[in-house]
């Protein structure tokens, strides 16, 4: 197999069934979807793949996984918390469901792990491992990846490991010639399941080389794939599908179930069909599927509120499954409207009625509805939480003191009202200097070091953009304010340009909103856009980015020759580029490496530090981009990695880094 990417890549800054699998090649017997509930350890069968007999293969995989698991359930073992972690225990984990086709199994194990935030890698691993295998497991893998579908790997963790697998591809050429081929089915088979939306094609190709082995992926997608007739059907039996139940014909079981259930009303039959799918991480097709027949036949929506009411009831399907339901026909209710142009209506009274029923969550209402802050379950709480941050920021643009500012939020323990502190943030500094500017840009990135997933960011500049017409009755130029935040939080690293794409959906066609990510995208495609961008607030002192390097480099090294400490500090001072300081981290740390005695540089970054010079943000940032590229260090400085590690246990005794930055990917 292709080795394994760092653990950050670009896609890490890129931007959300219980089918038993045959692993004989046999169908069942009854022409079903076979299901079995298997225990952890499993009677095991021959079954030669990859030149081990499936006993051989299953013995060794129960004893690596029974032994980690066993120690996550004695609390001897903490969840995944680094990248390596989760690497550990998610091979086991896909080696197991090869031999045994068991989906719950393989759900309900990597559920136990927990680190949503890797689960992306799971996807990539998946299918790297099922490319270099024969056309069983990589059927098998597709099944997988559309059974945890929505329950355990939303579409966002879904694209980001699709496009990680784009960028290796070259990588994965090395050991698997036809890769680019397979890897082509595997994404217009995410595709033909639904679980990959298509306009991911668009987005992975504004964001791959143009002439990498990934975009010749998607062109075989496009040209051999989706494009031909019948091309779902093609794509789906690709890999022998017939011997298996793939996600079409339990589809298709789903509706006949449904078609029947109205024309008879037989409720018991219908949950005995529904049983027999033995589905329970698909049951939101059902609730999806049952609303859609409801909408497009309004006679037969009492029969489908009591199919759904009655089966939430007897637990037949789960609370989570049925929201998740409701969550796909609302995001697919547009479309339907072209057929139905009553479809929102009567899609929002299914709502209001399954909610008074009290077999739908009561927040649906609330997610669903288009609100212009996020979820609240309580207007005071909200109302005070604005008030708090405002304070917050404010005492920030005073002291520049990031951490205090990190500690404070931190004590207001409200996370899922960050969106609303990002545009707090934002709107008060847009009506500020150029100085409260550049602060709120830098304190975002430090957020999204610490505090902030890239979700909270999406959401936060989705709530400006939809009050940039009223924002701008207040200050004139909020439109082009707006689109440097956007373009400077990608420069920044804090978005990603895909992240745009993202933003922009959710916005009304043509409103201020979107023309607003237009100017962000227009100023990013600028030539050395890099350097505008992040001078955009006048954080330097107008010296172009490369310049600023040498400048770094230079003072460094006639430091390290004999010079003075108190000069050192002073030029970093001078340099005017607070928010640069990662730089100095960067090159110093390497610099290190390089010499026998690194004490001299060690001891000029605890000065930096000990005067407030460089931040704990810029550290933890420049330490990070270090760690980034430590796989290309080794090459020329073989210990680097055992430097680094000491480099770390130092920081993070005497302060410079938290203590949770060992732990992060």
């Amino acid at each position: 197999m292709a080795a394994e990417e760092g653990a950050m890549s670009p896609t890490r800054m890129l931007a959300e069934g219980h089918l038993r699998v045959a692993t004989g090649g046999g169908a069942p017997a009854d022409g079903g979807i076979a299901v079995r509930h298997l225990p952890h350890h499993h009677p095991t069968k021959k079954d030669n793949v990859g030149g081990k007999t499936e006993k051989d293969n299953h013995e060794g995989v129960n004893s690596l996984l029974s032994e980690e698991l066993e120690k996550l359930a004695n609390g001897n073992s903490k969840i995944p918390g680094t990248l390596d972690e989760y690497r550990k225990l998610v091979v086991p984990i896909i080696e197991e469901y090869f031999s045994t086709g068991d989906v719950e199994l393989a759900a309900s194990e990597l559920k136990c792990l927990g680190s949503d935030q890797f689960h992306h890698y799971f996807v990539k691993k998946l299918i790297s491992m099922a490319m270099d295998r024969h056309d069983k497991e990589k059927e098998m893998a597709s099944i997988l990846l559309s059974s945890l579908y929505a329950d355990l790997l939303s579409s966002y963790r879904i694209s980001e490991g699709f496009m990680m697998l784009l960028e290796s591809t070259e990588d994965l050429t090395v050991d698997i010639p036809d890769a680019t081929d397979v890897l082509a089915v595997f994404v217009a088979r995410a595709i033909v399941d639904e679980i990959l939306p298509p306009v991911f094609l668009t987005r992975a190709r504004a964001l791959l080389p143009e002439f990498s082995k990934g975009i010749q992926v998607l062109q075989v997608v496009e040209k051999s794939y989706l494009s031909a007739p019948h091309h779902a059907e093609l794509v789906e039996r690709k890999w022998g599908g017939s011997t298996h139940s793939t996600v079409e014909e339990a589809k298709s079981k789903i509706k006949n179930i449904l078609r029947e259930y109205i024309e008879n009303e037989d409720i018991d039959e219908a949950f005995r069909c529904i049983r027999e799918l033995s589905l329970p991480f698909f049951h939101h097709e059902v609730v999806k599927r049952a609303l859609t027949f409801g909408i497009e036949n309004i006679s037969s929506q009492p029969s489908i509120l009591k199919l759904l009411k009655e089966a939430a009831a007897s637990c037949l399907i789960s609370p989570n499954q049925i929201s998740k339901g409701f969550s796909r026909l609302a995001e697919g209710v547009d479309d339907l409207s072209l057929d139905i142009p009553s479809a929102k209506a009567l899609f929002d009274k299914l709502v209001s009625t399954a909610i008074s029923e009290g077999w739908l969550d009561a927040s649906f209402g609330k997610s669903a509805a288009p609100d212009e802050e996020i979820q609240s379950t309580s207007v005071v709480k909200v109302k005070r939480f604005k008030e708090e941050c405002g304070h917050i920021i404010h005492e920030y643009f005073l002291s520049d003191d990031v951490p205090e500012l990190i500690r404070s939020l931190e004590e207001l323990s409200a996370p899922e009202f960050n969106p609303i502190f990002l545009k707090k943030l934002v709107t008060l500094a847009m009506d500020r200097k150029s100085r409260e500017k550049e602060m709120a840009s830098v304190l975002l990135s430090s957020l999204r070091l610490e505090l902030f997933s890239t979700d909270d960011i999406i959401e936060g500049f989705v709530m400006l953009l939809q009050s940039a017409e009223d924002t701008a009755l207040d200050i004139v130029d909020a439109p082009s304010e707006l689109a440097l935040f956007l373009a400077r939080a990608v420069i920044d690293e804090v978005l990603i340009p895909l992240n745009l794409d993202e933003i922009s959906i959710k916005l009304r066609p043509n409103s201020s909103g979107s023309q607003t990510v237009q100017m962000a995208r227009a100023l990013l495609s600028a030539r050395h856009s890099g350097e505008r961008i992040l001078r955009c607030w006048g954080g330097g002192t107008g010296w172009a980015v490369e310049d600023t390097k040498d400048k770094i480099t230079k003072l460094l090294e006639e430091y390290n020759t004999g010079g003075d400490l108190g000069e050192a500090c002073r030029c970093i001072r001078d340099l005017g580029m607070p928010f640069f300081n990662h730089e100095v981290v960067k090159k110093a740390l390497v610099m290190a490496m390089e010499k026998q005695n690194d004490t001299s540089i060690l001891v000029l970054l605890q000065e930096c530090f000990g005067e407030g010079l460089i931040t704990i943000n810029q550290m933890t940032k420049g330490f990070a981009r270090v760690k980034e590229g430590l796989d290309d260090l080794i090459l020329d400085i073989p210990n680097a990695q055992e430097k680094f590690g000491e480099y770390v246990e130092l920081a993070t005794e005497r302060g410079w880094l938290l203590p949770t930055f060992a732990s992060v990917p």
